[in-house]
């Protein structure tokens, strides 16, 4: 499990677009038949991946953890963004299709992934966050979530987000996540853009070809950086950052937020002249 420290926005408004990339981005989430995670020092969040193609895959503590077992202090939620998989959860099996998520609530011991057709494998991108109380296991299907319609043609920023883990739709002790799909023709996600001091975010961009980038731009808004990215791919943002991003075609991105405050309209929402 890779490990990622906190950086202070007086120190990364002057790093090379190297250093930019060292300590925030995570260029591979899913390797065949592994459990790919990251552990941020930002909020703790751990984010990443596991694509079990012919094999059972299992959640491992890890020794970053110190635990018993992986979700002894967390919760955790998982979008699969593959083929049909299944998610067992102490012997509990769970049919998670594409576009299907499901949250695990603090004390679940044995959990697994699997693929239901190893020639199209699940794709099952997480986020996990410390958690302090139990909250129900449950699944949240494409059709369960809330979708809301944004943006315009005009301002090639429309799109659809989709709110899965989310207070209207579930409880959880922090975690909050949803998936965002831009329409043919749009470019933009979040601009203006704005910050939350209250928590963080990662952005997991996919459903781009090869030859797709999204310019995604953080930093202060008086000292907006940019990191390029492809299919993929996931940044952390912490909660100083702007989040936002442009892409050459259409794409998909998983947004997952902890923090103190789970209210999604919490932002300290920036004007276009506040941007440099």
């Amino acid at each position: 499990m890779k490990v990622y420290y906190a950086n202070h926005p007086e120190d990364s408004k002057n790093y090379t677009t190297n250093s930019l990339r060292k300590y925030f981005l995570k260029e591979h989430i899913f390797i065949k038949n592994q459990v790919e995670l990251a552990y941020s020092h930002v909020d703790r969040i751990i984010f990443g991946g596991a694509m079990p193609v012919d094999k059972i895959l299992k959640l491992e503590a890890g020794d970053e953890l110190r635990s018993a077992y992986f979700l002894e202090r967390r919760e955790l939620g998982t979008i699969n963004i593959g083929g049909n998989g299944l998610v067992t959860i102490d012997g509990v099996k769970y049919d998670i299709n594409h576009y299907d998520a499901i949250y695990i609530g603090k004390g679940s011991k044995d959990v697994t992934f699997e693929s239901k057709n190893s020639s199209n494998p699940a794709k099952f991108y997480i986020n996990s966050c410390p958690a302090h109380k139990t909250y129900p296991t449950r699944k949240v299907g494409y059709d369960d979530a809330n979708h809301i319609k944004l943006g315009s043609t005009e301002l090639i920023n429309k799109r659809q987000l989709n709110q899965y883990l989310h207070p209207d739709i579930l409880q959880t002790c922090q975690l909050a996540m949803g998936m965002t799909e831009l329409a043919d023709g749009s470019a933009w996600n979040t601009m203006p853009s704005h910050t939350h001091e209250r928590r963080m975010e990662v952005y997991f961009y996919f459903d781009m070809d090869e030859n797709t980038r999204v310019f995604h731009m953080m930093g202060q808004p008086n000292e907006t950086r940019h990191i390029v990215l492809k299919n993929e791919q996931a940044v952390i943002s912490p909660s100083w950052s702007i989040h936002s991003g442009v892409g050459t075609k259409r794409y998909t991105f998983i947004w997952g937020m902890c923090g103190e405050n789970q209210d999604f309209d919490d932002m300290d929402n920036l004007t276009m002249d506040q941007l440099r």
